[in-house]
């Protein structure tokens, strides 16, 4: 096998990897209902079961990322692959809520290993600047594929046979990920490795995991109740105790400097508008459809399909408009299109039809959030020194991750305050394209770099440096 056919087998799987591990944060979206009747669950412990990997996930995304540059990514991403596939197994075989919450838990544990590595094994297989910016700007696209398709399907699979087989996609791509890991480099780190900052991985994975419940919850409650505010408050000031040992750690897990670089800043907030933009339409449609206009699960995850596929097309295109214009044009213009995708939903109302109403929505928000996935991973991952690679991964992920999460309560709670149901989705669809408009003009006033230009004249450069 040579080494570009090697290589490109190599981001295959790891594309794959990265796209299931987002897959396996929706795949009950839509069945949960099945899943609360079976088990006779509250509102609770659906809150719980909903939030379970995402929160892990998320909250060890940091950790993740260090124990990558420690002990390197194909080490970590097979533990991570095998903690996934161990716990997909056990939530599929579930014999109640508890071992399916426990397992769901681990889970998120597996994935927040897996995802950081992945990126680390990347940036081996392609050493030259310009291949692995190219790589990045497919990698960006994946995790929003691989969310669409866990929604798509886990209408339809559920309603065909059990969500039980909705588990069997991770397992089998766990299972694949460990036998052919052998085959990926290595990813050792090369010279010091960084110490493990203890104190500051649990003050963060405590904070992040403490907030992003209190968000989750506030979607269920009030946020003057104590279900709300007290995890709230809690993760606000262990992320202020985090913040303040990091900046007296010898080495620490978030250098205070990293975040503070505009282009890398501005790229995350990209990821997490977008991300929350696409979360709160499959929320509030998937709602809209079923309890407004009465669809079943299987003929709204149907409705998403044009979805996919306009996703699956901007994919294939978000990359190499990348490499050729630049990430911050295609950023800013993947914004624009995706805010205009939104403000089309934004005219929702109580007898909107599909096909007017909806599909052109549905088509452009898409088009456009493939294309900013695609720049922002260039952005945030660009400039980033080889030993800091699972770092920049693990910051990408966790804003990844935390976008549908603050993002989607904020949204839903501004459309709790309109006293039409439908009227307050379409005020929050609103909201979502106004955040994205803004945020594509911050990226479009980014100074131009030579990471920005064509990969042709990037070329020359380097040829000649």
């Amino acid at each position: 096998m040579s080494v570009a056919t090697g290589s490109r087998f190599g981001f295959a799987l790891l594309g794959v990897v990265q796209a299931v591990l987002v897959f396996t944060i929706t795949i009950l979206t839509v069945p949960l209902p099945l899943v609360a009747r079976e088990f006779g669950l509250g509102p609770s412990g659906v809150l719980l079961l909903s939030a379970s990997y995402g929160l892990t996930f998320s909250s060890l995304l940091l950790l993740g990322g260090r124990l990558t540059d420690r002990h390197g990514g194909r080490r970590v991403l097979r533990t991570g692959l095998a903690v996934l596939g161990a716990a997909s197994i056990a939530c599929a075989l579930a014999p109640g809520y508890p071992v399916l919450l426990a397992s769901r838990l681990l889970q998120g544990a597996g994935a927040a290993l897996a995802a950081p590595a992945a990126v680390a094994v990347v940036r081996v297989l392609y050493p030259a600047a310009a291949d692995y910016r190219r790589a990045m700007a497919t990698w960006g696209g994946l995790s929003v594929l691989g969310a669409t398709a866990g929604s798509v399907l886990s209408g339809a699979v559920a309603a065909v046979v059990s969500w039980r087989w909705l588990f069997a996609v991770p397992v089998l791509v766990a299972l694949a990920g460990l036998a052919r890991s052998r085959s990926l480099p290595s990813a050792e780190p090369a010279g010091r490795r960084p110490a493990l900052d203890l104190r500051g991985a649990a003050l963060a994975t405590a904070g992040i995991c403490a907030a992003s419940y209190a968000l989750v919850a506030s979607t269920e409650h009030g946020w003057a109740d104590p279900e709300v505010y007290g995890p709230l408050l809690a993760g606000l000031v262990l992320l202020l105790a985090f913040a303040a040992a990091e900046r007296r750690a010898a080495d620490p897990l978030l250098p205070p400097g990293f975040l503070a670089d505009r282009r890398r800043a501005t790229a995350l907030a990209t990821v997490m508008v977008t991300a929350a933009g696409t979360a709160l339409t499959f929320v509030l449609l998937s709602l809209y459809l079923q309890q407004q206009r009465g669809w079943s699960a299987a003929a709204t995850s149907a409705a998403f399909l044009p979805y996919a596929a306009a996703l699956l097309l901007s994919g294939r295109l978000a990359g190499p408009l990348t490499v050729r214009y630049g990430p911050g044009p295609v950023t800013a213009g993947g914004l624009a299109a995706a805010g205009g995708g939104l403000g089309l939903l934004a005219g929702l109302a109580p007898d909107s039809g599909y096909p007017l109403g909806l599909l052109p929505g549905l088509l452009l928000l898409p088009a456009g959030a493939a294309a900013a996935f695609a720049g922002a991973a260039v952005l945030a991952t660009g400039g980033v020194a080889p030993e800091r690679t699972g770092l920049a991964a693990g910051v990408f992920n966790t804003a990844m991750e935390l976008g549908p999460t603050g993002g989607l309560a904020a949204l839903m709670a501004l459309a709790a305050t309109r006293p039409s149901v439908v009227g307050g989705y379409a005020v929050a669809f609103a909201a979502a394209a106004v955040g994205l408009a803004l945020t594509a003009v911050a990226v479009a006033a980014l100074p131009r770099t030579t990471t920005d230009a064509p990969e042709r004249t990037t070329r020359i450069k380097e040829s000649t440096s």
